[in-house]
């Protein structure tokens, strides 16, 4: 049966979308300046490897968002892997909350190689340098070296699902 001609409005590839399972991450930067250091950070769900030598991941960033404005300026930025229970702090850098104004209040923050924050509590991090940056329309796809990274071995991943926030089941290892 063949399947019918569609044109894919946007609304089409959201709900598509939806049935992609995906991790949750924030992507964070920081810029020094002469009035102080400059923080952003927001939630993003396209995020993937790229290569292990040179170690590379990528981003896709809205061109419209402060942080891709700092990200573009600093040349650095972290990627924080949200662990289960993260819910609010996926929501948090969503900016989903308009009772926060400051993203980074009241977080203990750490920074690894380029001093762009790193969330606590997270599954796991890496702390990237910009290699390359591809216009796609709206958004920017990011690339970034990485420079160092960690993880918390027994957190699991917080997933985004259907418009929803999941955990895997866990896996027992053979």
């Amino acid at each position: 049966m063949p399947i019918p001609d569609q044109t894919v409005d946007p609304e089409m590839l959201r709900v598509t979308m939806r049935k992609w399972a995906s991790g949750v991450t924030v992507v964070t930067t920081a810029l020094e300046s002469e009035s102080g250091v400059q923080r952003a950070g927001m939630t993003v769900s396209s995020f993937t490897s790229v290569n292990l030598d040179p170690p590379t991941i990528l981003v896709c960033l809205d061109d419209s968002t402060y942080t891709y404005s700092l990200v573009k300026k600093s040349g650095v930025f972290a990627v924080s892997i949200l662990a289960v229970g993260q819910d609010n702090l996926s929501t948090r850098f969503a900016g989903l909350d308009p009772k926060i104004s400051d993203r980074f209040a009241g977080l203990e923050l750490t920074t690894a190689l380029t001093g762009a924050p790193i969330l606590p509590g997270i599954a796991a991090w890496l702390d990237c340098r910009v290699s390359a940056l591809y216009d796609a329309g709206s958004h920017t796809i990011v690339l970034g070296e990485v420079l160092a990274a960690g993880n918390e071995t027994a957190a699991m991943p917080l997933i985004y699902f259907n418009r929803g926030y999941h955990a895997l089941p866990a896996v027992q290892n053979a």
